[in-house]
């Protein structure tokens, strides 16, 4: 099976570094993807939008033979949701890391401070309590250290769909920050943020309690979640 990993904000494909061997020792072909304006601190990131990078993920797509897996961590999973979106057939599975399917029309993240024309890593004081679990200070330098400005429009453009069809693509949410069972609730009482969730089609929920950021502060437990994950593609 060919996967597709897509990072979240910030970070490079080398970030899934730790959570693919897995993976690979059961013969998968690992694709870990370096999204256009994150190649380096120095790259051009003016002019990038939301839709470069997911264009640049259907690209990835199109160069596989055999339908794919696409993996998302954070704002990567809203990135897959639209690439999915964009080849339904060709996807058999989303993997969500932390991240979930986005309604129609919302943002990733337009809260995050803009300096100099792009999004650096805010301080550890922006983030929530529950994103910072496990991630200890050691974990908080090298992340820091390898951190990439994501470019504005990747975090401010607003989503847009072509089908319905997305609904139908397999999908797992892995739960980091907020169980399964919260989730569950959040639907039940109509909450507009997880109205996607509600719709679509074949969904499962895997609970992997840390942090945002797993591949670093539970990266064995990952690779093994993607493993089955992929199993069930």
């Amino acid at each position: 099976m060919d996967i597709i990993m897509i990072p979240g904000f910030w970070l490079d494909g080398s970030s899934w570094s730790a959570v693919t061997p897995p993976l690979e020792q059961a013969g998968h072909r690992v694709r870990a993807l370096t999204l256009p304006g994150k190649e380096s601190k120095d790259a051009d990131r003016s002019g990038i939008g939301l839709r470069d990078h997911v264009d640049f993920v259907v690209a990835a797509i199109d160069e596989a033979e055999e339908p794919v897996v696409l993996v998302g961590h954070s704002g990567g999973g809203s990135i897959a949701q639209m690439a999915g979106d964009a080849r339904p057939d060709k996807v058999a599975r989303v993997v969500y890391v932390d991240s979930a399917p986005m309604p129609e029309g919302s943002v990733i993240n337009d809260e995050i401070p803009i300096v100099d024309h792009e999004l650096p890593l805010p301080d550890w004081g922006f983030f929530e309590d529950e994103d910072l679990v496990d991630l200890t200070d050691e974990l908080r330098e090298q992340f820091r250290a390898r951190a990439v400005p994501e470019p504005v429009g990747v975090g401010y453009d607003r989503s847009s769909f072509t089908s319905e069809r997305r609904r139908d693509v397999p999908s797992t949410v892995i739960c980091c920050e907020f169980p399964s069972k919260l989730i569950g609730e959040w639907i039940e009482q109509g909450a507009p943020f997880v109205r996607e969730i509600a719709q679509m089609k074949h969904i499962e929920y895997v609970d992997l309690p840390t942090g945002h950021w797993p591949q670093f502060t539970k990266p064995t437990e990952l690779g093994q979640i993607l493993l089955e994950a992929v199993g069930r593609a």
